[in-house]
């Protein structure tokens, strides 16, 4: 068979069903034995960077995914760069496959030819240019165990068009994907892990994103459960405990943190952080962060540990092989008798989080941003898996949504690129169809990729985008007050064509339904929730994308620090009575 079609049956039984590309001339090889081959769903893009974006929401939907971008040569290619950086950053695994143009003159400055494999390894666990079609099965066979094995990410081949068109000799049906290797904690790590925290007075666990990676968290749960630890999870961890858990103690960080999370991690006397990368805009400074603490530190990939700071003590673990250690040390000393009593240090973060709330409940017109986040939670259940990337809308969100499991939270955290949130959003949706997704995006990260609407439209793939438009860089605006400036970041411009905007620009309700999607407009508080309730079943009627745009105040500035999770600046009034924040966890006490 060809080499291309050795590829194809090779995705087949590494487990790929879905696939998401553009086609072009120098990988139409491919393209031909993934028709010839069936059995894998192509999901055409209108942009190459938006096929990976969807391979990367695709992946963070269920354990084991694993997603797969197509593109032709050259600039389809760097097109893709964008998606893998964001993948490499949060350890997630796609594969990304370029056509290339014939080995002989790929030197030759021929018609697309670049060399994709320099320009993608450093943003790659491995990217590699086949030469050889005999080569083809053995570097997907290693593609696929460099994505699962250690800290996942993505890997990138690329193939000329000869070598995918050259005939070689495979056999499919013998074919068997490599093990996979993960380190794995000792049970002398684990029992001086355990004795480190039992030894503690207010002991915290920081719960990353390697714990949803190694789909381990239920073993955290019970790890805490069993220890009585409070929970903090990072933004790349939130939903490995659900938020109204006893246990979860609120997110701690800068920016998407919550008031109580910051106030219990300053209270704490040990740390033991688990699949977790210490971010900056998690810790803020370091002094602040660490003083007065003792840290234990689980990750998967050992020159992780000791890279932001040094712990004082570190295993190098898949986080699943060490929790379920953990858990097995901690069953035996609760029969022992030797596991302390946490309930009052856990019902003192409870207690924090029943009366350190931002306030929600706004009445103004235009719309408060807080509002918005209140009505989403009334309208969107504990089986909503929220997808979004950056700005002052994805740090409200986490500062005031809710998220009760794992992959429900599914955000772009290391890199951050605007536009990655609707084409991440529909390879989700198609991941899982029968979901409740829901999107979330300001004016400026929804019309990066807008394009990509076409998408859900073409392929009847339903979700709700929730859409808040200051018609303004918010996040870059309230950056740039430390300048004292407020240059290059207003969008406002009257609209000849929808007057009834008035400064906000661009008609965000004429282009989506223009791209064959449903979109409603808010501009009233009170109109919020009929409009997430009707979307809902606008998706599920037409089966496309629905966009709820809510006209929001030009200006808001959300809670931050600039500098440490001491020094949160909270812009707004803070909530002092409970129907200030009605749907928080817990009531306002």
């Amino acid at each position: 068979m060809t080499a291309a079609r050795a590829a194809v049956e090779i995705l087949k039984r590494e487990g790929v069903s879905n696939a998401f590309g553009v086609p072009g001339a120098a990988i139409n090889p491919f393209y031909a034995a993934l028709k010839a081959a069936g059995g894998v769903h192509h999901t055409l893009a209108r942009h190459v960077e938006g096929a990976s974006h969807m391979a990367e929401g695709y992946t963070r939907t269920h354990p084991g995914n694993i997603g797969v971008c197509v593109g032709t040569s050259g600039p389809a290619g760097t097109d893709m760069i964008t998606g893998l950086y964001s993948a490499i950053g949060d350890s997630i695994p796609i594969l990304c496959i370029t056509g290339q143009a014939p080995t002989a003159v790929i030197h030759k400055e021929d018609f697309q030819a670049v060399d994709i494999a320099s320009i993608a390894r450093p943003v790659t666990k491995a990217a590699t240019t086949v030469l050889e079609a005999a080569q083809v099965p053995g570097v997907f066979q290693q593609a696929f165990h460099l994505m699962r094995s250690g800290r996942p990410g993505p890997v990138l081949i690329d193939l000329p068009i000869d070598v995918q068109l050259t005939e070689i000799e495979f056999d499919p049906e013998t074919y068997e994907p490599l093990p996979v290797y993960r380190p794995a904690a000792t049970r002398a790590q684990a029992e001086k892990a355990v004795r480190m925290l039992n030894a503690s007075e207010r002991p915290l666990i920081v719960a990353g994103g390697g714990i949803i990676n190694a789909d381990a968290s239920d073993l955290l749960v019970e790890f805490a459960e069993l220890t009585g630890t409070p929970v903090v999870p990072t933004l790349m961890g939130w939903g490995v405990i659900a938020d109204d858990h006893e246990l979860n103690a609120g997110m701690v960080g800068l920016q998407t943190s919550h008031r109580y999370g910051n106030a219990t991690f300053l209270e704490s006397d040990f740390v033991l952080g688990i699949g977790n990368r210490w971010a900056n805009r998690h810790t803020g400074k370091l002094d602040v962060y660490t003083r007065g603490r003792t840290f234990v530190h689980v990750d998967i990939e050992p020159t992780q540990i000791g890279k932001i700071f040094a712990p004082d003590y570190g295993i190098a673990s898949d986080a699943k092989a060490a929790l379920t250690l953990f858990v097995e040390v901690a069953k035996e000393l609760k029969v022992a008798g030797a596991l302390p009593d946490r309930a009052a240090w856990a019902a003192s973060a409870q207690e924090r989080k029943a009366t350190l709330h931002r306030r929600t409940h706004f009445d103004d017109v235009p719309l408060k941003p807080q509002r918005v986040y209140e009505e989403m939670n009334r309208a969107f259940g504990p089986e909503t898996r929220y997808v979004t990337t950056i700005g002052l809308s994805q740090i409200a969100g986490a500062q005031m949504l809710h998220v009760y499991k794992p992959r429900h939270w599914i955000n772009c955290g290391q890199a951050g690129p605007l536009g990655w949130t609707i084409p991440a959003a529909l390879g989700v949706a198609i991941a899982d169809p029968e979901a409740t997704v829901v999107a979330l995006s300001g004016d400026y990260d929804f019309q990066f990729m807008l394009e990509e609407l076409a998408v859900g439209a073409q392929h009847r793939v339903p979700y709700v985008h929730v859409l808040v438009n200051n018609s303004y860089l918010g996040l870059i605006r309230q950056a740039q007050r430390t300048f004292d400036i407020d240059f290059q970041v207003n969008l406002e411009f009257e609209n000849l064509n929808s007057p009834e905007l008035g400064v906000y620009g661009v008609d965000h309700v004429k282009v989506a339904e223009g791209l064959g999607c449903k979109a409603i407009r808010v501009t009233e508080p009170d109109q919020l929730l009929p409009a997430f309730e009707r979307a809902k079943k606008l998706a599920a009627e037409f089966r496309v994308p629905v966009i709820v745009e809510a006209i929001l105040e030009r200006v808001t500035n959300i809670a931050m620090s600039g500098s440490d999770i001491a020094s949160v600046n909270e812009f707004e009034d803070l909530a002092t009575e409970p129907w200030h924040a009605p749907t928080e966890i817990l009531p306002l006490t």
